[in-house]
């Protein structure tokens, strides 16, 4: 299970609330579908349906069936709360990777993250939110406006650290990236903070050059930190499916990322990408966005994640 720090009791409820289109719309139709209908062909069909259009994603849908397939055939006398409970198991394993998220009791200092993803999927809006439960902990943080591309970029990070608080570090327009995330470093080793958290470029149409500055920046990190000092955070927009889990791929095959942000969980009806963000891409759902103020993120658990999508009592 990823390593995330709940920030006040209320994730399970956060994430409840989050998955409440997907739930609807999808994963409490799939539970109807086991209890009304035979374990027949028909009904894999069905399910395997539904699941897809939840974006579970293909390959992890058809891993899925098999399993809850064979094990039906392989126990005949299972019924089907039965299938469905191995159904939730099978996904509770695939979500449950290894992560470092964050850890109350760590003695590094600064901890840098650094946050990558496309232009859009809310990088911005999820360092905020980290930010804020950082300062739930007491923490000092400071920003690093690393999305030297874009002014609006820089505008907003420098607005999300007016509301909260925080220096932002900042460079003009079009200003070396990598000097960027050096002195946010540099800035809050001198200013005592605990935390750095670094925004980065995400334009896509020019993903080469956009690769190489991304590894560029983990290299500038790299000379300044240990390697367990610097963490990389992959921001993945839930709204836009199996087509943000293919533009997050080439992020992911840049740089050797730790976890996932998954963005704007509570505006989708499609809540399974997070099965297939841990079954293609191998990373695990760090923390989630149940909302657009800075207290809405929960702390990714598989187990509640998976109970919530097939809450029946909905």
């Amino acid at each position: 299970m990823a390593d995330s720090l709940s920030l006040d009791g209320r994730d399970s409820e956060k994430t409840r609330q989050a998955t409440q289109k997907s739930r609807t719309q999808w994963f409490s139709r799939v539970a109807a579908l086991f209890r009304n209908a035979e374990l027949d062909d028909l009904l894999w069909e069905q399910v395997e349906e539904m699941l897809i259009s939840a974006d579970v994603g293909v390959e992890a849908t058809f891993d899925l069936i098999e399993v809850v397939r064979d094990t039906v055939k392989g126990q005949g006398d299972l019924g089907a709360a039965e299938a469905v409970a191995v159904l939730k198991n099978q996904m509770v394993s695939i979500l449950s990777i290894a992560g470092k998220g964050v850890d109350k009791t760590s003695s590094i200092r600064p901890l840098v993250w650094l946050f990558v993803g496309v232009n859009g999927a809310g990088k911005t809006t999820s360092i905020a939110k980290l930010t804020h439960l950082y300062q739930t902990l007491g923490k000092k943080v400071v920003l690093g406006a690393g999305d030297t591309y874009r002014a609006a970029a820089i505008e907003q990070l420098q607005q999300w650290g007016q509301r909260l608080g925080v220096d932002v570090v900042t460079h003009q327009r079009g200003a070396d990236p990598g000097a960027v995330a050096f002195d946010s470093f540099k800035a809050a080793q001198s200013r005592g903070a605990d935390v750095v958290i670094i925004d980065t470029a995400g334009r896509l149409h020019t993903k080469t050059n956009l690769m190489e500055e991304l590894k560029k920046i983990q290299r500038v990190l790299l000379r300044e930190n240990q390697e367990q000092d610097l963490r990389i955070m992959l921001t993945i927009d839930a709204t836009t499916g199996q087509n943000g889990l293919y533009q997050a791929r080439a992020f992911a095959d840049a740089v050797e990322c730790d976890g996932v942000f998954l963005s704007k969980l509570d505006g989708t009806a499609k809540g399974g990408i997070a099965v297939a963000i841990g079954h293609e891409l191998k990373l695990p759902v760090l923390y989630i966005g149940t909302g657009e103020q800075p207290d809405d993120i929960a702390a990714f658990a598989p187990r509640e994640f998976t109970d919530a999508l097939f809450e029946t009592s909905a």
